[in-house]
């Protein structure tokens, strides 16, 4: 495992959504994600309106690799930079932040699990201008190198014995 480089800690803000359902009567799904983690007790009520209250979740400490700066940089040239945040059920049908990061591929491949809610909040201009930063200080280009494939044996699942019989021999029959 990799080293992180940089390591800062950030607020998420939640959102209890209202539905409309025989099975359940809310759904928390992430809502916002703040430069820094201000100094509010996590599960404050922030504000409500109609279909939705926001609460603040806590905080949540993102971390940087210099193996992943061509990731951010794809993030951050995106038109719509991300964070991706995951949060999974907790106790009495509350939410914990499972995990938080600036890597859209990573952010995808979260996407696809089961039993966390995945979703990219935008990512505030200070946390870019940190993200630039740190990608400005450690990357450093990769060339592609294509594998080589090793040419394949005709011969290789060829039948043993080929001449004559095309079953092996026994220990009997030598």
């Amino acid at each position: 495992m990799t080293m992180a480089a940089e390591r800062f800690e950030i607020g998420i803000v939640v959102a209890r959504r209202k539905l409309k359902s025989a099975w359940a009567t809310h759904a928390w799904v992430p809502h916002a994600a703040l430069p820094a983690a201000p100094a509010v007790v996590p599960g404050t009520l922030l504000s409500t309106g109609r279909d939705a209250e926001l609460f603040y979740a806590g905080s949540f400490e993102v971390s940087l690799y210099p193996s992943e700066t061509g990731h951010y940089r794809d993030n951050l040239a995106s038109g719509r930079p991300s964070l991706w945040v995951a949060l999974r059920t907790g106790e009495h049908a509350t939410f914990e932040i499972a995990t938080v990061t600036a890597d859209p591929y990573e952010g995808e491949a979260l996407a696809k699990g089961i039993g966390e809610i995945v979703e990219p909040v935008p990512m505030p201009p200070e946390i870019q201008s940190q993200i630039a930063a740190f990608v400005e200080a450690f990357h450093q280009d990769r060339p592609f190198l294509k594998r080589q494939r090793d040419r394949a044996d005709p011969e290789a699942l060829a039948p043993h014995g080929r001449r004559g019989s095309a079953r092996r021999p026994r220990d009997e029959d030598t």
